[in-house]
């Protein structure tokens, strides 16, 4: 590290757990990075502050008015810009030395697969079962590391699944069709609650990439943000999972 990153990360390095090594972690790191809204846009703010030395960027979507509320990777002025390139702007104004790598397109599972493949963690903030699924069968396909957030009305929740042979996956938590979507656009979320969720998983995916702490690996953390109250389950693989109990897993 030169002086000047000794200077901006001198916080960080100060911590026992994290120090010089682990600086140097992150500043090395390459973080994979599903939707830039809601949980996206503090995760990715987080991540490129901290240091991590590439972020790659993927979302299909256009900045729209009524995102403004709670994606606070993006401003008034990129209404109809792409949110990708929206926050590499702002990413790259947060951190000039972070590498800002942008997919606006939704993979297909196969290019999913060879992204997942290239990076060190990967770190969803998707809105849909059917991406979340396509995301945690590649993590696992290639042994990569999932932080998974989500957050609706006044609820959210983080998981980190550590792609391991035996599991537990995401599709233990929910099985191999899940629940019905829900939108935010048809059932709400109050602004703050995203930004704790997105904050929760950058901190997640910090503490992987160091090795401080204890990730939440197996475990679920759930919020009623309403009343402020916090929950952790411990989960467990599912025998009849269709990937973690299955070798190669599905697409």
């Amino acid at each position: 590290m030169n002086d000047e990153q000794l200077l901006r990360y001198s916080r960080q390095i100060m911590l026992p757990q994290i120090g010089i090594e682990g600086q140097e972690r992150l500043l090395d790191a390459r973080v994979l990075i599903i939707g830039l809204g809601g949980l996206g846009s503090p995760a990715a703010m987080y991540l490129a502050a901290a240091g991590v030395g590439t972020l790659v960027l993927v979302d299909f979507d256009r900045v729209d008015l009524t995102n403004l509320q709670r994606q606070i990777i993006h401003g008034t002025d990129r209404i109809g810009s792409l949110k990708v390139e929206s926050a590499r702007e702002t990413l790259l104004g947060l951190n000039p030395e972070c590498r800002i790598e942008i997919l606006p397109k939704a993979l297909e599972y196969d290019e999913l697969v060879s992204q997942v493949a290239e990076v060190d963690l990967v770190l969803d903030g998707s809105d849909n079962f059917t991406t979340r699924f396509a995301v945690n069968d590649a993590c696992f396909s290639n042994g990569k590391p999932l932080v998974s957030g989500a957050a609706i009305r006044m609820e959210g929740q983080v998981g980190v699944f550590s792609g391991d042979p035996g599991g537990p996956c995401y599709r233990c938590l929910y099985g191999g069709g899940g629940e019905l979507d829900e939108s935010c656009s048809e059932n709400g979320v109050l602004s703050p609650l995203v930004g704790i969720i997105g904050s929760v998983q950058a901190m997640e995916a910090i503490k992987i990439i160091t090795g401080a702490g204890t990730p939440l690996t197996g475990r679920l953390l759930l919020l009623d943000a309403l009343h402020m109250e916090w929950r952790s389950l411990k989960l467990k693989a599912d025998p009849a999972c269709p990937v973690c109990q299955n070798t190669g897993g599905e697409k």
